[in-house]
């Protein structure tokens, strides 16, 4: 038997119903933001994320998806969405009417070790906001992660926040972080001795040194800020708590990836049992990939969550989302005659935008009438030869068991009322 790749999972029942409310809450939520969806392709020139990303990331050194293609071009699989967002802003010229400010979902790849909310296919939800560089747009991303989860009902939602500074800062605290590593090379892992030169930040990132004495004390970004990076750090958190949004002042946080500058952010919510996989989001300001990409010069913000890693959340905090989408009719035939109306039936009532199903197994009245109870039908549209030969139906309330017989034509108008009651009581 052909099985799924290592990493990968099938979705379906009732993870799927919860995936598509997320979805949903989440189009609807960023329309009032003012966010536009935006998609891009699953796969890119692997140029676009070594760039991109950083040669000296984990992503790009262990767990991108390469290959050749026939074409012989060098394509990765999409770690991540931000790069593949800022290459089509720069290649459609979207940064000719600034600011833009894009969302997505989709599928990403990482070859990493399979885990608890971590796999190698992994669905991911973003949002990009381009054109500014005001600390209140900062803000407003934050605030959109946290929004969606309290709609969620997730508790006790946790922001943690820091500041890279600017480019030049970043330098003067890499050489910083290189001063204060270099006593202690011969302690670290093998990944750390690689990053002492090529990025120092990676080693507070490292989860195999995070115990070793000498990540204690490490030298801390916001004291190698000048002070037009001190000044923005300051109005993100006034704009912060303009919006009610409680933060912690984290500074061993540099996140993962290279292009980050100023903010870099994580959203966590306590979860019991959850362990490290508390954070659920996490993101920053890049005010230079689209320099670094070949673009203009373009201030960018944003923020990435694996959808995984929240529905497991959803599930150990047992939130029942509102999923329960009963049929509004099944349609039964009771002979084989009646299929052709009953056919005619279930797509009129499609038509006129009722959730409709019927029997294609050929099973009899019983059966039916199981099935609809499965489905959990609110209404019961039932025909049969007497019905036909009168061009009625009998109409049943699946709850109630009340039954009445109708005129066909008087069907549409009739479900309407008694279905638009029910949503009302």
């Amino acid at each position: 038997m052909i099985q799924k790749p290592k990493g990968t999972y099938d979705l379906f029942g009732i993870d799927s119903k919860e995936l598509k409310y997320i979805e949903h809450l989440i189009d609807n939520l960023l329309e009032k933001y003012n966010y536009e969806y935006i998609r891009t392709p699953i796969f890119e020139a692997s140029e676009l994320f070594h760039r991109g990303i950083g040669d000296t990331t984990d992503i790009v050194t262990k767990e991108t998806y390469d290959f050749v293609d026939k074409g012989n071009r060098n394509i990765t699989l999409r770690p991540e969405g931000t790069a593949g967002v800022v290459r089509s802003l720069i290649e459609n010229k979207l940064y000719i009417d600034l600011p833009k400010k894009y969302y997505y979902y989709g599928p990403m790849f990482r070859y990493e070790r399979p885990q608890s909310g971590r796999n190698r296919e992994f669905y991911q939800f973003g949002i990009e906001a381009f054109g500014s560089n005001d600390p209140r747009i900062d803000a407003e991303v934050i605030s959109i992660a946290v929004t969606l989860y309290q709609l969620l009902g997730l508790k006790e939602i946790k922001v943690n926040i820091n500041s890279l500074g600017n480019p030049s800062d970043r330098l003067v605290y890499k050489e910083a972080l290189k001063n204060y590593f270099k006593p202690y090379l011969d302690e670290l892992c093998p990944d750390c001795k690689n990053r002492f030169d090529k990025n120092p930040l990676r080693i507070l990132d490292c989860k195999f040194d995070s115990e070793n004495e000498c990540m204690k004390n490490p030298p801390r970004s916001l004291d190698y800020l000048s002070l037009e990076s001190k000044t923005f750090f300051e109005e993100l958190k006034k704009n912060l708590t303009n919006l009610k949004i409680e933060y912690v002042i984290n500074p061993s946080l540099v996140r993962g990836l290279d292009y980050y500058t100023h903010t870099v952010f994580e959203v966590e919510a306590k979860i019991e049992g959850f362990g490290s996989l508390n954070t659920l989001c996490g993101g920053g300001r890049y005010d230079s990939l689209s320099s670094t990409l070949d673009g203009p010069d373009c201030y960018g913000v944003g923020f990435a969550m694996g959808m995984e890693r929240l529905l497991k959340a959803i599930d150990i905090e047992k939130i029942i989302l509102p999923i329960d989408d009963p049929l509004d009719v099944f349609v039964i035939g009771i002979t084989k005659e009646d299929k052709e109306v009953v056919d005619n039936i279930t797509q009129l009532l499609r038509y006129n935008g009722f959730k409709v199903d019927t029997d294609y197994l050929g099973r009899n009245i019983k059966g039916q009438f199981k099935i609809a109870d499965r489905y959990n039908s609110k209404y019961l549209v039932i025909i049969g030869e007497e019905e036909r030969n009168k061009k009625t139906i009998k109409i049943k309330n699946n709850k109630t068991k009340e039954e009445k017989e109708i005129k066909l034509e008087e069907l549409i108008n009739y479900l309407t009322k008694v279905i638009i009651w029910i949503m009302k009581n």
